[in-house]
């Protein structure tokens, strides 16, 4: 067996693992989704709202590939939740520009870095010191060859 392939198999037993903590890590999140009740393209609306700051009707359906009037419904469901509001448009006083509630923003910063975190924390505590330290060694080695890779 040549190295090439013996790196290959060691990358896709990365791959493997890494994919595997990933799935671990969203389930926290996904169950706080799940009680919120969002569909998934209310969900992606949502996240486009969030990350953007706010955007019109016209631009949040471009955001998410989704036809004007179907994301104008989706708007409406958010709207009555209490979810998502609409505020005049600063640069076009006929216009609005859609965004998160304040409950929203308040909850993302608030709860949602603890939601994130806790799986990550709960398996800290579980581990002893020096296994602590080699998983910290080990993303951060795994982490700096793989920026070198990516910066050539």
């Amino acid at each position: 067996m040549g190295i090439q392939s013996a790196l290959t198999r060691m990358a896709q037993e990365i791959e493997g693992h890494l994919s595997a903590v990933r799935q671990i890590l969203r389930q926290p999140v996904e169950a706080e989704f799940a009680r919120g009740q969002l569909t998934a393209p209310q969900r992606s609306v949502m996240q486009a709202l969030f990350h953007s700051g706010g955007l019109s009707l016209k631009d949040l359906s471009r955001a998410v590939g989704l036809a004007h009037s179907t994301v104008s419904g989706i708007v409406d469901r958010l709207e009555k939740r209490g979810l998502v509001e609409r505020r005049p448009s600063l640069t076009d006083g006929r216009a609005s520009v859609i965004g998160v509630s304040e409950t929203v923003r308040d909850f993302m910063r608030d709860k949602y870095p603890a939601i994130v975190a806790h799986p990550v924390a709960t398996a800290l505590r579980r581990a002893k010191p020096a296994e602590r330290a080699a998983i910290l060694e080990g993303l951060r080695t795994l982490r700096r060859v793989v920026e070198a890779t990516a910066q050539r």
